[in-house]
């Protein structure tokens, strides 16, 4: 991956996760940030979908619990 693409990557992200106070905006925002980084480490590793598959998921999962936790409703 170009140094060009990584960084739009990048950029991408921390414009993300400025976004939304709402359950679906943390849990999309996370899963678009988390396939995009996933992305980038599977082009790394030879096989950027799979990557980006994995990434997609884990960031679902993480912005979902940051939400949560943001409201209250789980402690850490």
């Amino acid at each position: 991956m170009s140094h060009m693409a990584l960084t739009l990557v990048m950029i991408t992200g921390v414009i993300l996760a400025g976004c939304g106070q709402t359950t679906a905006s943390r849990t999309l925002s996370g899963g678009a940030m988390g396939a995009a980084g996933g992305a980038a480490l599977g082009a790394i590793g030879g096989n950027a979908g799979l990557g980006a598959a994995v990434g997609a998921g884990a960031g679902l999962l993480g912005g979902y619990l940051y939400d949560q936790s943001e409201k209250g409703n789980i402690d850490f």
